[in-house]
């Protein structure tokens, strides 16, 4: 699968380990940035993110932030991209499985690498239900529907 990784400076460390663990499991990984610790404003990684899903650049994206509330507003601002924050596994599986998210955020600051491994696993592992969570999902992108 390809995913797209972006964060802030607050996160680097963390996005740098979801890259290598991501790559061992055979995912093509895109890294949206940025490359340093020096500090940015999440916002714009956080749009680059949501482009490079509404682009179909990345079947999937994780967005990092150290609450991962702000980078993923940022990400939601796309109408095509549907981030959800998470800090344990039944949120990431359920974000799939009833809202079709198709990126995970999460903050740095309150995760560890192993939670928030154990997130992506959920997340990448676990397929969207449909049925009656579909025209819903379909609201998210179209709120006049």
């Amino acid at each position: 699968m390809r995913i797209a990784i972006a964060s802030d400076h607050a996160a680097i460390e963390l996005k740098a380990a979801l890259i290598d663990y991501l790559r061992e499991l055979g995912h093509d990984v895109d890294d949206l940035g940025p490359e340093t610790a020096e500090s940015v404003d999440y916002p714009d990684f956080g749009y680059r993110l949501g482009q490079a899903i509404a682009r179909g650049d990345a079947e999937r994206g994780v967005a990092l932030c150290g609450s991962g509330i702000g980078i993923s507003m940022a990400v939601n601002r796309n109408p095509k991209s549907r981030a959800a924050l998470v800090s344990e596994p039944l949120s990431a599986a359920l974000s799939r499985e009833h809202n079709n998210a198709n990126v995970i955020a999460m903050g740095a600051r309150l995760i560890g690498i192993e939670m928030a491994k154990a997130c992506l696993d959920a997340f990448l592992g676990t397929e969207f239900g449909g049925d009656r969570h579909a025209p819903r999902v379909d609201k998210l992108s179209n709120p006049d529907i």
